[in-house]
């Protein structure tokens, strides 16, 4: 199903920077933590599988991402490209959070993303572990949004 919406660049099929750029731009909306936002880089009809929760359009992503951000206080997340073709992205992340008892975690995942022809998302898988930490061993620090340009990657903080 094609979405009659304006593309979302950079769009399929992807070069290597093509899809970097496309992985930075999906860790900055997930970092703005706007669900509505964010929701509108998926196709109407996209299918994820997050941990055990299956969602079956946008709406149903909106509403995923909404109560994820009530429940991940203080969110920020390092998204790094692993690999890529024509229209499929996967990468492998970290974020960390707290809940509402001050408990922090940082939580390891993988993602496979699949793209229509206007760059919207169709598909994406994720499996994902979380880590208890302590709140000094916490290292994404940055306000809330776009993580700076010079913070470490995932790599350089051999993650």
């Amino acid at each position: 199903m094609t979405d009659n919406v304006t593309p979302r660049p950079p769009l399929p099929p992807f070069s290597r920077q093509s899809a970097a750029e496309k992985v930075r731009l999906a860790e900055d909306g997930w970092n703005s933590r706007d669900a509505g936002k964010v929701a509108l880089a998926y196709s109407l009809d996209t299918r994820w599988r997050n941990r055990a929760e299956f969602v079956a359009s946008r709406a149903e992503a909106e509403a995923f991402l909404t109560r994820k951000w009530h429940k991940e206080l203080d969110y920020r997340l390092i998204k790094e490209l692993w690999a890529f073709d024509s229209h499929r992205i996967a990468v492998r992340y970290a974020y960390e959070w707290r809940d509402d008892a001050g408990n922090w975690f940082r939580s390891y995942g993988n993602e496979n993303w699949e793209f229509n022809d206007e760059g919207l998302m169709t598909h994406r898988y994720a499996s994902i572990n979380d880590l208890p930490i302590r709140e000094q061993d916490r290292l994404f620090h940055w306000p809330q949004g776009r993580r700076p340009d010079d913070h470490p990657t995932l790599s350089e903080l051999g993650l």
